[in-house]
């Protein structure tokens, strides 16, 4: 008979096995639809729908990606923010464009992330673990066609809310908008205010890729009534009973994913009437070089918007 240590590891790669094979199988291809709700429009006003999608990560084999996402325009949203970080692959815009088809005819907006304009490499994933999990630029790094996704947003009637500011008509209501560049490469330059500003917008919204924390403090500063943001997975590989490891930016862990407040509790809790709202996305996809997710399913949100 084993001894019982030798028992005992056998059962730990067998559990190890059945766990990466989980994440690698399963859960990287399980979809989930999120839905949360917020109170943020004026009094007296209908609901507002607002579809926020994050990190596809597209490659152009994921048919099974591409159809999920053209299904969600059945949800009929009033509005679609897209946060970045759609490609994986220098010949995956056609398939994005096809799994963004249904959705272009709805009013949009969209920032940019580092992996729309240069394409994932292998990185050991101990560096997640670091403070600053970056790498710089490789001398001759491979280029998404980041120039051409923007183009092909805007000519839909989509907002390129890259280091600027801009307005939208949705739902019957008037949106200012505010967004910046990837901060994760240091790509954001947050907009000076407009001369006149929107006065009869119905409501502030900011976008950013990268949650880092000068971000939503230089939204919360700018009157944001909500900031939609991206890029963390979720943390990708969480702990059950314990979450998300790491954030990949200098947000805390408590807020990797969902609905929360900024710079404190939720604006609806105790200690939150001078928050703004944060909706953090998990996304719905990994790098090619990492294609796994642990209790934390590949997601996008239906962000229901009403009354105060």
């Amino acid at each position: 008979m084993p001894h019982p240590a030798v028992r005992a590891a056998g059962a730990l790669a067998l559990s190890g096995a059945a766990a990466l094979a989980w994440a690698s199988l399963v859960e990287v291809r399980w979809y989930a639809l999120r839905e949360v709700t917020v109170p943020v429009l004026p009094a007296g006003q209908a609901p507002l729908r607002v579809l926020h999608l994050s990190d596809l990560h597209l490659v152009p084999r994921q048919q099974r990606k591409i159809d999920w996402v053209r299904d969600l325009a059945t949800l009929q949203p009033d509005l679609v923010v897209d946060t970045g970080d759609n490609l994986a692959d220098t010949h995956a815009l056609p398939s994005l464009l096809h799994a963004l088809e249904p959705l272009l005819g709805t009013p949009g907006a969209f920032v940019l992330g580092s992996n729309d304009y240069y394409a994932p490499r292998p990185k050991n994933p101990a560096r997640y673990l670091l403070p600053d999990a970056r790498l710089p630029l490789p001398a001759k790094p491979t280029a998404l066609p980041a120039g051409e996704l923007a183009a092909s947003l805007r000519d839909a009637g989509w907002k390129d809310l890259t280091n600027r500011r801009d307005v939208v008509h949705a739902g019957g209501r008037t949106i200012s908008l505010v967004g910046v560049d990837d901060p994760h490469m240091d790509r954001d330059r947050f907009p000076a205010p407009t001369t006149p500003p929107t006065p009869d917008a119905d409501l502030h919204l900011g976008v950013s890729h990268a949650p880092y924390t000068r971000v939503l403090d230089a939204m919360w500063a700018d009157g944001a009534a909500l900031v939609l943001a991206g890029h963390t997975h979720g943390g990708q590989l969480a702990v059950p009973g314990y979450g998300a490891l790491v954030t990949n930016c200098d947000l805390d862990r408590d807020r990797v994913k969902g609905l929360h407040g900024w710079p404190g509790p939720r604006p609806d809790a105790p200690g939150g009437e001078d928050s703004t709202w944060l909706h953090v996305s998990a996304g719905l996809g990994t790098s090619p070089y990492a294609p796994v997710r642990f209790a934390c399913r590949p997601e996008a949100t239906l962000v229901t918007l009403v009354a105060r």
